[in-house]
């Protein structure tokens, strides 16, 4: 049966499904039309390929959730079904990979703004305020209360899904079709342009498994999560695949491989220029929501992980008002110090930081593929372990995927970030263990006895 909601659990379906399209339709996939036009159908097709993938990771993370709703998401399943040093593994990149992330995504909030404001373009002071001040405004938000944060969620979400929603919809009846037919005009055999589609469509899907994360304060976990992980996977798949269509039936093609703002243009060519702003008021709207989703993660994951012994105790205690303000606040400051050190570093220091995102979005999808298998590995309540059935196969085929089309550095650099939390591990384990002595294999006794 499902478990009744505690006083503290205060996030709903609305809440829930705003936080996953929130996270997963960030602000980079309103560039993407542009980034994917040299493709031609190939890149529709892609969108559609991966939304499978991403529907049969989303039924798993639903299940997964039905059997053992628990804090932290991928972290609690990944500890449940593997054990612990996995479980630290995962929430390890996996926090890391949310405070490295929020620098770009506040960046891109302040470009739109400052697309805005012509006058203040050009003003690196400004602008820096602007990206630090916008992290730490949601910070302040989530620190008031997980409910607070879910209601930021979905004002913000639904506020996004409706001009998105009229140009993906809508903007299908001004389609010209006959500009959406060749099948891949970028010049490259198909290997090599779905090698060159994968990490231009796999990463908007990042953030399926938001709904997972905060499941103790989640009303009737067990049925709200796998819904509204659904829900979300459904919304953001039909955005990626009609927007993108609309865009490149509407936008010369000419004009949408070098556009800086796709949607809006094509909101400007469909409706006029009070369109093309209200679509650029969305992105920065779209901004705040995923820059709140993702702080929200950023405080649940290592709480979880510091109950249960695994990150230092200051990740686990919790505000008056029920939030894990140390985690949000440290989380934060990490953030903030990345972009300080983006615009005070040498020059060069830009591209290593693009290096870091990366390979952060690798450790990210980490989790993916130990839980797409964990349904064969956790136990439930009725003492019973699940089979693994084709839907899990096909998640983790799909979780691999994504891993190799992050590239070969961001794999190589993510393992080695993955294995620098190693010492933070055996440094916590040391502190909450009694050590017992280890035991002799039969063979080595034997032998000291003789």
């Amino acid at each position: 049966m499902p478990e009744p909601a505690t006083p503290k659990a205060s996030l709903g379906l609305t809440a829930c499904t705003a936080i996953v399209i929130g996270n997963m339709v960030g602000s980079g996939f309103y560039l993407s039309p542009s980034a994917l036009a040299p493709y031609g159908v190939l890149a529709i097709v892609f969108w559609i390929i991966m939304g499978v993938g991403a529907v049969c990771l989303g039924l798993t993370f639903a299940r997964l959730a039905r059997l053992a709703p628990a804090t932290g998401g991928p972290y609690a399943y990944t500890r449940s079904a593997y054990g612990d040093f996995a479980g630290f593994i995962v929430a390890w990149g996996y926090w890391i990979s949310i405070w490295a992330s929020l620098p770009v995504i506040a960046a891109a909030l302040t470009g739109a703004l400052l697309d805005l404001m012509p006058a203040l373009r050009g003003n690196r002071p400004f602008a820096v305020g602007i990206t630090l001040g916008s992290m730490w405004l949601v910070a302040l938000t989530n620190l008031r209360g997980v409910k607070e944060a879910g209601l930021f969620a979905s004002v913000t979400t639904y506020a996004k899904i409706i001009p998105f929603g009229a140009i993906a919809l809508v903007g299908l009846a001004y389609v010209r079709f006959d500009w959406v037919t060749e099948f891949n005009p970028s010049g490259q055999s198909l290997l090599e342009s779905t090698a060159a589609l994968a990490p231009l469509t796999m990463f908007a899907y990042l953030g399926l498994e938001s709904a997972t994360v905060p499941a103790g304060d989640v009303r009737n976990a067990s049925h709200t999560i796998p819904v509204a992980t659904m829900l979300g996977i459904f919304v953001a798949t039909a955005l990626y695949i009609l927007g993108t269509t609309v865009v490149m039936g509407v936008v010369p093609h000419a004009q949408l491989v070098n556009s800086v703002a796709p949607f809006a243009d094509a909101a400007r060519i469909m409706w006029g220029p009070s369109a093309a702003l209200i679509v650029s008021l969305a992105v920065i709207v779209s901004s705040l929501g995923a820059l709140n989703g993702w702080t929200l993660l950023m405080g649940q994951v290592p709480m979880a992980a510091a109950n249960d012994d695994l990150f230092p105790e200051a990740f686990g205690r919790v505000s008056s008002r029920g939030v894990p303000a140390r985690a949000i606040l440290l989380s934060t400051g990490l953030a903030t110090a990345l972009v300080i050190v983006v615009v005070l570093g040498p020059p060069g220091f830009t591209t290593i930081y693009k290096e870091i995102v990366n390979l952060a979005t690798m450790t990210a999808v980490v989790p993916y593929a130990f839980c797409a298998l964990a349904v064969g590995l956790v136990t439930t309540a009725e003492g019973r372990r699940p089979r693994v059935t084709a839907i899990e196969v096909v998640a983790f085929i799909f979780a691999i995927g994504t891993i190799y089309g992050c590239g070969p550095k961001a794999v190589l650099y993510g393992l080695l970030l993955l294995l620098g939390g190693i010492p933070v591990y055996v440094w916590q384990r040391r502190r909450h263990l009694n050590l017992a002595p280890v035991d002799l294999p039969a063979s080595e006794e034997k032998r000291r006895v003789a």
